[in-house]
């Protein structure tokens, strides 16, 4: 792998190509991102480079005349974290992801890797955390068929047989039946980007992308670049 990106979903969107055509796209806020560490085989067994993403504010903790604690931005980065992004010379950051790039050993501490590291025309795979349907029948969660919809049927959107009664007289693992959708790491394989805005580290990929609006998604260049 030789170049990837943490971004963040904006949204959905369409655009005329160079021939006219109509594009359904999505917008991704694609970096920047900054490298907070540098892993090398002989101090870690491998080779990777560390990236942090978003602005995340550091914990701070006050004390009163009674010597009580208080604490400010509860959820900010605690002292461990805000001394690793210290010694890459950078802010705290939200989000923080490994890459194994084949040329990990060219990138330096507090480096930035920005949308301009892909170009029009490059094939992508997006990974994100699909959005999270609830509970769901098996019609949609699974695409099974409906039964009947005559007034006579007691047979709708309920699932169908589950097997037989007698033998082997129970239900196989792994059958399909009604449960919880979504919320699960998808990605999606060999997508284009139809265009690079490098001044607003925008991202315009074809076609749709896992992840609600906001999420967090990871762009690489795709492993199947021959399809």
């Amino acid at each position: 792998m030789k170049k990837a990106i943490l971004a963040t979903k904006v949204g959905m969107t369409q655009i005329f190509n160079a021939d006219g055509e109509l594009v359904p796209v999505t917008v991704l806020q694609a970096g920047p991102c900054v490298v907070t560490q540098l892993k090398t085989v002989e101090n870690d067994g491998y080779s990777a480079v560390q990236v942090g993403f978003v602005e995340k504010k550091d914990r701070i903790t006050n004390k009163d005349a009674a010597g009580k604690k208080t604490v400010i931005h509860a959820h900010g980065a605690n002292k461990a974290e805000q001394g690793h992004f210290k010694k890459a010379g950078t802010t705290s950051k939200r989000y923080v992801r490994e890459f194994k790039f084949e040329n990990a050993a060219d990138y330096t501490l507090g480096a930035e890797i920005k949308a301009d590291i892909f170009a029009e025309g490059d094939k992508v795979d997006a990974t994100a955390i699909s959005k999270g349907k609830g509970f769901q029948g098996a019609i949609k969660r699974l695409g099974q068929h409906r039964g009947p919809m005559k007034h006579g049927s007691k047979f709708h959107r309920h699932q169908g047989s589950n097997g037989a009664c007698s033998s082997p007289s129970r239900v196989f693992k792994g059958k399909g039946m009604p449960g919880h959708m979504g919320c699960v790491k998808v990605t999606v394989q060999n997508l284009e980007i139809v265009r690079v805005d490098a001044e607003k580290n925008l991202l315009l990929v074809k076609g749709a992308v896992p992840g609600s609006k906001k999420a967090l998604v990871t762009i690489k260049e795709t492993v199947k670049a021959n399809a």
